[in-house]
């Protein structure tokens, strides 16, 4: 019998995959039960992704689907996992997600990217213009962080202009990123800070150390960080070697700049006999970005990252051909981490 692992905060991301053969409506549908049996199991957070013009993901809007996960769960924070920021007024962000508190309040999480979520004809399109995706980020997200505690400067346009709801709770705001250039733009502002492994899987723990060194007080006292990984959890090696088989496929479709759902464990398993030499590079390059097995095993390699990371919660990303399956790894990671629901 497994041995409860140590106990440790986890939280989700959810991107609201649409895996092939299913609709829109199922992938949300999905997205809602998966939110509601994370509150059930333990989960600290739920984050939605925001993406555009992709076929495999179906949440171009976190702000909507947070208020409408909120509604249906008690206990969990729920957020952005991130809103992308340089499409937007700051000022416009801070009233979306001051509203959400209000609806929600002590429960509402404000992550932000600098990434476009799709593809740069896309981008053009959701920003109506070029997408500026560094220039002017570290400026947006001070302006957030001052207008959600009152400390713009006095010679900022906005200094004084009514933020509305007037709550007087506020959202938690976090930098999201893969690179040292999120992690040292949080610890310039004294924010929260999420690393994506499952984007970049190399030399990470330097990014959240570095984080951790050159943290300033601001928004928090103290440094708090997560890592994000891409875990699918199994009952047994064989579906984890047949789950696996469909993200190997999809990185494969990415790699080739293919636009298309989330591969089906069907599609997965046929592919995998037909790989060539190019494809098996890719496969082979890709695996570091994600953890798949058995209970055992996976939470081995999470304790270890936890561990490098120094992070104060793992957030877990798992896209797989199965919405039951999906389901089914995330009840074995809370029965794995002995998460509980009172406290």
């Amino acid at each position: 019998m497994t041995q409860p692992a140590a106990r440790i905060k986890l939280s989700v991301l959810d991107q609201t995959p649409v895996i092939h053969g299913h609709s829109v409506a199922d992938a949300i549908a999905a997205t809602v039960e998966l939110a509601q049996a994370a509150d059930d199991l333990g989960y600290t957070r739920y984050w939605c992704a925001e993406h555009h013009g992709l076929r495999g993901v179906a949440n171009p809007a976190p702000e909507v689907m947070i208020a409408r996960l909120a509604s249906v769960t008690k206990r969990l924070r729920v957020g952005s996992g991130g809103v992308m920021l340089p499409y937007y007024s700051p000022f416009k962000l801070a009233e979306q997600f001051l509203m959400l508190e209000a609806l929600f309040p002590n429960r509402i999480d404000l992550g932000v990217g600098r990434a476009p979520g799709g593809d740069m004809r896309t981008a053009r399109a959701v920003a109506k213009g070029p997408y500026d995706a560094g220039e002017h980020f570290p400026q947006q997200v001070a302006e957030l962080a001052g207008l959600f505690g009152d400390t713009l400067a006095d010679d900022h346009p906005y200094r004084g202009v009514l933020l509305q709801p007037a709550v007087q709770t506020r959202p938690e705001l976090w930098v999201l990123g893969s690179s040292e250039f999120g992690g040292l733009l949080a610890a310039q502002l004294g924010l929260r800070y999420c690393f994506a492994h499952f984007i970049n899987a190399h030399y990470g723990h330097r990014v959240t150390q570095a984080y951790r060194e050159r943290f300033t007080p601001g928004q928090l006292d103290k440094p708090y960080c997560s890592v994000a990984l891409f875990i699918i959890c199994a009952d047994t090696d064989a579906q984890a070697e047949a789950l696996e088989a469909g993200v190997d496929l999809r990185r494969v479709q990415m790699a080739y700049g293919m636009n298309e759902p989330i591969p089906s464990l069907e599609q997965g398993a046929q592919a995998k006999q037909q790989y060539r030499e190019r494809e098996l590079s890719v496969i082979a390059r890709e695996k570091p970005r994600s953890i798949i097995g058995t209970p055992e095993r996976v939470t081995e390699r999470v304790l270890e990252l936890q561990e490098q990371f120094e992070a104060d919660e793992i957030t877990v990303l798992t896209v797989a051909g199965s919405y039951r399956a999906r389901l089914r790894s995330h009840e074995l990671l809370a029965q794995a981490f002995s998460l509980r629901t009172d406290d």
